[in-house]
């Protein structure tokens, strides 16, 4: 959005986000490099795939919650302070449920063919600011996307958060939601309350 409607955006937040994995802004490492060997293969079969993970998700739905349970055990210290919260592992679960029952489990199929092509603009050309929050324990996106990313966007901050993997910056809300606004021109927001979490998700 910032590359191909500058004169229409503001300000970016990006949560674990993945850098190019093409073109002379590639980085590597992490699952998203092993995954991209997969692409070819994963392309030609991505709508039975998808339909078969969505499948399975449901399948899996009455067990949500002792899988998940599992999961976080494994998990780093940050995303398990997280999810300790009720609300926070009651959103998440359902959000994964309401997205097989509509076919959603097929984006991360999507997301998997489109990480590995090239993006068709340069960060280096990003006029827009843009703040990167990227935990330093995030296996499957590795921090070093985020440093990637903030060292190439002219106008950008990376903010890592520590312990925590690629599901911990989801207890950011205040924080990015503070940064936007912070960015904001033309108005003052100084006097503006801040969202919460709470409130956003509603």
């Amino acid at each position: 959005m910032a590359a191909a409607f500058p004169g229409r955006f503001t300000a970016g937040a990006v949560l674990g986000g993945v850098a190019p994995t093409r073109g002379d802004e590639a980085v590597e490492g992490g699952a998203i490099a092993f995954a991209g060997k997969l692409a070819p293969v994963v392309e030609r079969i991505r709508t039975p795939l998808g339909y078969g993970l969505s499948s399975m998700v449901r399948l899996l739905t009455p067990f949500s919650s002792p899988v998940f349970d599992l999961y976080m055990r494994v998990s780093p210290e940050g995303d398990r302070v997280v999810f300790a919260r009720p609300e926070m592992k009651a959103m998440f679960i359902d959000d994964l449920s309401g997205a097989s029952e509509r076919g959603g489990v097929r984006s991360l199929v999507s997301d998997l063919v489109l990480f590995n092509r090239p993006w068709g603009f340069r960060l280096r050309d990003i006029q827009a600011p843009i703040r990167f929050w990227h935990g330093d324990a995030d296996h499957l996106v590795p921090l070093a996307h985020g440093e990637h990313q903030a060292a190439l966007v002219p106008d950008s901050a990376l903010a890592v958060r520590p312990g925590e993997s690629h599901m911990g910056s989801l207890d950011a809300a205040d924080e990015i939601l503070g940064a936007i606004l912070s960015l904001w021109p033309d108005e003052d927001v100084s006097e503006r309350p801040i969202p919460s979490a709470g409130d956003a998700a509603s």
